[in-house]
């Protein structure tokens, strides 16, 4: 996962690997309130003002690893906020600096339309009780001498979702989180973090289940040349699973869904967006409803092999892993039928590998699970790569025009186009990550960096084509309608 604060890191990824050792061991309900005290022994304070208040925050991640809210609420939100941990920012966006000369003309206390103004001994002073951040005291200062401090969480929220309660605790507004995960690694603090799913999966593998790991696309060239799909495979079973499935797969199996139902909405004259992002999904349904008819109807290629799999063995249970966190909310959505079961990051199955002395290995090239498009999946313009080619494929003659969203501000412009009736393109690719799935909030690597990995190792596939590869799987008669 890339963040600027390794401390922060270590501390999360310690407190994943504690809950999985435990969990292994079948110890967790009785250890787990000894892990506090074992990650910060004491007598000193490492980061914080005390061990005590140290101890709290390892207590709710342990909880947030354990799959439960941090304080005990009830919620179904997977973002979360530790409130241990959400300390020291500052409550009033708006600051007067020294660089107020107090001057006669008073433009400041002039231009504020609440009265949140008054002049001190030495400088203009904002009364935070009045402001209410309209931002016109910054505008007419002559000195920029009034600062706007917005906290980097609510800074990067795409969604508007987050404010702040009267002790300037972080609040999560649930009608708007769209789960895409980009605040939790905005806060210096590590004061927002996410449910995990950590726990269950290794108790369905202790109990015996045929659990089965579906490995998201963006996964090639997070962990360098040498790391395979082979890898995964390989150390997955090492650790339990029954076996992997390439999610690049699904990839081809939603392009090929994705590209009947574009070839019909394009001779109706109905403009569509994908559904394979469910951060973008979410965005649609909880800033957008009066568009929710324009979203594909097709499922997103985690649920495409879910599907695949289960049709195989009611019984699997499927897991997804990934750099995104929103899919352990299209996890949770009930209203998609055999989709997968659980989802995990790359950081949460890494600690699940750890605690069983399972590593990553290099391993050759050789497993390929999908086609060269199914891969690329994961990239911006992906997806619209993929279906144009699947309609190739399916002598569709037609030429749409596509609108590629790389970001969740890309997004929202496009789909505020939709809603006035201003769309000139007949469909919409929405990706709330910037890059794609590949910059996702728990990639593990720069989305650069990653890139030259990836592009090596995909450029050893063969060029299979998509409808060819899912004949080949075995997954050409899977049902891929919501």
């Amino acid at each position: 996962m890339v963040t600027n604060d390794a401390t922060i890191l270590k501390i999360k990824h310690e407190v994943l690997y504690e809950v999985a050792k435990l969990a292994w061991e079948g110890k967790l309900e009785e250890g787990k309130d000894d892990i506090p005290y074992k990650m910060i022994p004491g007598p000193q304070a490492q980061f914080r003002c005390c061990i005590y208040k140290e101890r709290e925050i390892i207590r709710q991640r342990v909880r947030l690893a354990s799959g439960l809210c941090p304080t005990g609420h009830d919620s179904m939100n997977v973002v979360q906020v530790i409130n241990a941990a959400c300390e020291e920012c500052p409550i009033a966006s708006y600051l007067v600096t020294d660089n107020c000369r107090k001057c006669m003309g008073k433009a400041c206390q002039n231009s504020c339309p609440f009265g949140a103004i008054s002049m001190g001994d030495f400088r203009a002073h904002i009364d935070p009780n009045k402001c209410r951040e309209c931002g016109k005291c910054a505008q007419a200062c002559p000195y920029s001498a009034i600062a706007h401090l917005e906290r980097p969480c609510k800074k990067v929220c795409p969604a508007d979702a987050i404010t702040y309660d009267e002790n300037g605790l972080c609040v999560i507004d649930e009608k708007k989180c769209i789960q895409c995960g980009a605040c939790i690694h905005s806060c210096p603090f590590g004061a927002i973090g996410t449910k995990t799913f950590l726990v269950d999966v290794i108790n369905l593998i202790l109990a015996g289940r045929r659990v089965v790991a579906m490995v998201a696309p963006a996964t090639e060239g997070q962990f360098g040349t040498d790391i395979t799909m082979a890898s995964w495979r390989t150390a997955l079973k090492k650790v339990g699973f029954a076996d992997m499935v390439e999610v690049g797969l699904g990839g081809d199996m939603t392009a090929a869904a994705e590209a009947a139902e574009w070839a019909e909405a394009y001779k109706e004259g109905k403009k569509l967006t994908t559904s394979c992002c469910p951060a973008f999904v979410n965005l649609i349904r909880q800033h957008f409803p009066t568009l929710t008819d324009h979203i594909s109807t097709t499922v997103s290629p985690m649920c495409g092999v879910s599907r695949m799999l289960k049709a195989q063995d009611p019984e699997t249970v499927t897991v997804f892993i990934g750099p995104c966190i929103a899919k352990k909310s299209e996890a949770l959505d009930l209203n998609i039928q055999n989709n997968a079961d659980y989802a995990l990051t790359f950081g949460e199955i890494r600690a699940l590998m750890r605690a069983k002395d399972v590593e990553l290995e290099p391993e050759e090239n050789s497993s390929q699970g999908s086609s060269v498009y199914g891969k690329r999946f994961g990239n911006s313009g992906g997806v619209t790569n993929a279906v144009l080619q699947s309609l190739k494929e399916m002598d569709e003659d037609i030429s749409p025009n596509v609108l590629r969203c790389n970001g969740a501000a890309e997004c929202k412009k496009a789909l505020m186009l939709l809603k006035a009736g201003r769309l000139l393109e007949d469909f919409i690719e929405g990706m709330a990550c910037v890059g794609g799935c590949v910059g996702g909030p728990s990639k593990h690597k720069t989305e650069l960096e990653a890139k030259k990995a990836r592009d090596l190792l995909i450029g050893q596939a063969d060029d299979r084509k998509i409808h060819e590869n899912l004949k080949m799987a075995g997954a050409d008669g899977v049902a891929m309608g919501r």
